[in-house]
């Protein structure tokens, strides 16, 4: 599920999942129906949810109107959500959409063909979330103790392969298919699941879907990137006693991890509402991946193996796709050891040096410059917010009309995200407006020199101001930002250490080691010679580099994600006041924000580290 914050001070929020089970109406539309609300329901179950009466659906609706057989598959399945199951779970269907020709006829060689697509039903679900640092993933955690893996199987052993992956591969379809056979025991696994949750006693959780719980298990053991033992016994085997059938079978259920000591308890507490539990293993220490049954080993194999065979269709599309070298570099990785993100602050994130200035009651005044299609303005303004400025939004158009003029303000933010719609350049474009416009050139070479302002360029911002470096002190050696090596817009969390530079952003940040979030198309660092990087170097105006997660600067993709020489991804002028950052620090800077941060961070991440200081340098 995608989970939001409500605003950026809250850790209430709304989360987003769907479910789909297309295939299986080839058999049952029915069935496909409640099945898609069922993987609506165990994906979004990953979030904190009050009450699942909370949880609203939009249903898209596709089906070959007028195709015989079509129609009542149709009504049918109508009739099963919108008359039976969604009444006994408690929920609605407020909103949707239908596409009711889905067939497509033509002649070919004087033969007449058609095509006919299966009825179907996407689900999206809806939910307010209590609290959003509560959300579970599929990642295995392994510095909790001894803990458990259970299958929670809301199939209750009916273990039917029909649509499966399995079948597919074996170019079979089968007759009988999955369903929600139990709505009560559905509701039953969502209320427990939240209440488990509320007392934070499950550690990770993956919903069983596609592939089946062997797919639901390896999957958790690769983003863990650490090894399971799995033990099937005869009570996991079904109606049908078929050890396949457990094993594959896509019926609703899921995989929860929990701390051993609170096994049984969690056991009970999901069979007092009738639902079906199954202990299965635990992690190991030998990174593989094994599977037995009744004691004898069905299956093992190395962990790192496994996870570059399910890798490597996703590899070869890149290869084709992407540049080529990239692709290699970033499958070489699969195998490679990986000690994972890591954290190691120079400073204490919990010491808020912009207090005693906030105390004073004065909010000086920062322009969060945007143009169009810029994104990143309303996080931008609100971790300046935090850090005590009066944030105004100011659209180059404001400045173009004399609305706005950069006198009035102490700071200036070139902020990020899809200037022009992120065309090849917009960042040029964007200073094009500045560098062919007399009285704006002036306005910002006028700002660039008070020795009093501090100026900061995220992403497009920063590859606008970079094209500006004419007009700024000491930034003759700036590089310019261009397409990223990869040929591709690279969005991810990476690692990287802030080096010792004149920043005032970054003043007594030296040294820290800390995950960012990196979204751009164009972050590659161009220097005009070998030389200007070296000189840059030389004077300590590299500000920020791209590491691996053994510390070492990152010089391979994707940990370099934009292929920047010695992994430069930040630059800062020769005093130090205007500071050009490639990664996004205001998409992080509550620690909320991180898809991982270190469990001892607060409220605020590292990075309002840097928002605070800009508040200092202004008194």
């Amino acid at each position: 599920c995608a989970v939001t914050t409500l605003t950026y001070d809250s850790n209430a929020g709304e989360a987003m999942a769907m479910g789909e089970r297309t295939p299986l109406a080839l058999v049952s539309g029915p069935a496909s129906g409640r099945m898609a609300i069922g993987e609506a329901l165990t994906n979004i179950c990953a979030a904190r949810i009050g009450d699942i009466k909370d949880i609203k659906l939009s249903a898209n609706w596709m089906c070959a109107a007028g195709s015989p057989g079509e129609d009542e598959k149709l009504f049918r399945t109508v009739e099963a959500v919108g008359m039976d199951l969604c009444p006994k779970l408690g929920i609605t269907i407020p909103v949707g959409k239908d596409s009711m020709s889905m067939r497509t006829a033509w002649q070919e060689d004087g033969e007449d063909k058609s095509v006919t697509s299966p009825m179907s039903l996407i689900i999206t679900g809806f939910s307010p979330v209590l609290d959003v640092r509560k959300t579970l993933t599929p990642q295995l955690i392994t510095d909790v103790g001894d803990t458990q893996l259970l299958l929670i199987d809301l199939g209750q052993g009916a273990n039917r392969l029909g649509g499966s992956i399995l079948a597919q591969v074996y170019s079979e379809f089968g007759n009988s298919v999955p369903d929600v056979d139990h709505p009560d025991a559905l509701l039953g696994f969502f209320n427990v699941m939240q209440s488990l949750m509320e007392q934070g006693d499950i550690l990770a959780y993956h919903d069983r879907s596609d592939g089946g719980l062997v797919a639901t298990l390896v999957e958790m053991s690769f983003a863990g990137h650490v090894g399971i033992t799995i033990d099937i016994n005869d009570d996991m085997l079904g109606v049908n006693a078929n050890l396949n059938a457990a094993l594959f079978s896509e019926e609703l259920g899921a995989v929860i991890q929990v701390k051993s000591d609170l096994s049984d308890e969690v056991v009970e507490r999901f069979s007092a509402v009738e639902v079906t539990v199954h202990k299965l293993g635990c992690l190991n220490s030998t990174d593989t991946i094994g599977f037995n049954y009744n004691g004898e080993t069905l299956f093992s194999h190395q962990r790192a193996v496994l996870q570059a065979a399910w890798s490597e269709t996703s590899y070869k599309v890149a290869v084709l796709r992407d540049n080529a070298e990239c692709a290699d570099q970033e499958f070489a990785r699969v195998t490679a050891p990986d000690p994972g993100l890591s954290a190691d602050l120079s400073f204490d994130p919990n010491d808020d040096v912009a207090a005693p200035y906030i105390l004073k009651g004065i909010r000086p005044s920062i322009a969060i410059v945007r143009e169009q299609g810029v994104n990143s303005q309303m996080e931008m303004a609100a971790a300046f917010d935090r850090a005590g400025f009066t944030a105004v939004d100011v659209h180059m158009s404001d400045l173009l009309a004399g609305r706005k003029s950069l006198d009035e303000f102490s700071g200036l933010v070139a902020c990020g995200g899809f200037s022009y719609g992120d065309v090849l350049g917009a960042g040029e474009g964007w200073a094009k407006t500045v560098l062919f416009n007399s009285q704006l050139r002036d306005q910002f070479e006028g700002f660039f020199h008070r020795p009093n302002t501090f100026s900061l360029g995220v992403c497009n911002g920063c590859q606008m101001l970079s094209n500006l470096k004419s007009l700024v002190p000491g930034a003759e050696r700036w590089p310019r930002f261009v397409r990223n090596q990869s040929e591709q817009f690279e969005a991810r969390l990476s690692l990287v250490r802030v080096e010792k530079s004149p920043s005032i952003l970054l003043r007594d940040m030296a040294g820290s080691v800390l995950p960012i979030a990196v979204s751009h198309g164009e972050g590659r660092a161009e220097f005009a010679s070998s030389n200007a990087r070296i000189d840059l170097q030389g004077s300590d105006q590299i500000a920020m580099r791209f590491l691996e997660n053994n510390l070492e600067v990152a010089a391979r993709y994707p940990a370099n994600p934009n292929g920047s020489p010695d992994g430069i991804t930040g630059v800062t002028s020769v005093d130090g006041r205007v500071t050009l950052l490639m990664p996004h620090p205001e998409r992080v800077f509550r620690t909320v924000l991180n898809s991982w941060h270190p469990p001892e961070w607060g409220e605020d991440s590292g990075w309002m580290r840097l928002f605070r200081n800009g508040r200092t340098f202004v008194d």
